[in-house]
């Protein structure tokens, strides 16, 4: 990404960075991000619903859908792609009420999480799918918070550096990838 294309932001996001991203935009995010799929999601709703505090404070949190591939010797995380977005639906309405403040994977969401992102001042960014490889490199360090039974899905922290990822859909309900689309509405 050429420098000039860029906005470079931090995570955990505080609202200001939230509201600044816009469906589009191209972003490097350097900080902390918490790793979760669809089972370590199970469980923090599970936590919820049980009256639980969460394992970890959702507030301003960014999660990345990953499930990393193990690491090869001398390397921090194995390939660590993004997952389908979509399988943690039924989930993100009731983390975002917890102060999640963006989420990053792949592919489409549906309409309550749409409307629950504008709600909650949310955005929700995707990363390369079939990248995982070139992905792994931005991140410096992985830890396991919760969940460890759950292997490659459990909760983890992930430090990342120039982690690279674009806004799909904003606070203000700008979605790129219907954008992305209207030029060939006519054809």
């Amino acid at each position: 990404m050429a420098d000039q294309d860029v906005k470079r932001i931090t995570a955990p996001f505080d609202d200001a960075t939230a509201r600044s991203l816009r469906a589009g935009d191209r972003v490097l995010i350097s900080g902390t991000l918490l790793a979760a799929r669809d089972a370590a999601h199970k469980r923090m709703v599970e936590c919820l619903e049980r009256g639980e505090a969460l394992p970890v404070d959702m507030r301003g949190a960014v999660v990345y859908y990953v499930g990393p591939s193990p690491a090869r010797p001398g390397q921090v995380i194995g390939a660590a792609g993004p997952t389908t977005s979509g399988r943690m639906d039924a989930y993100t309405p009731q983390l975002l009420q917890q102060g999640l403040k963006g989420m990053i994977g792949k592919g489409y969401r549906s309409a309550e999480v749409a409307e629950a992102l504008r709600r909650y001042e949310a955005p929700y960014l995707a990363a390369i799918g079939g990248a995982g490889a070139l992905i792994a490199r931005s991140i410096k360090k992985y830890t396991v918070l919760a969940y460890a039974d759950l292997g490659p899905e459990a909760l983890a922290a992930l430090e990342v550096e120039d982690f690279p990822a674009i806004v799909v859909m904003d606070v203000e309900g700008g979605n790129y990838y219907e954008m992305g689309q209207q030029p060939f509405d006519r054809l």
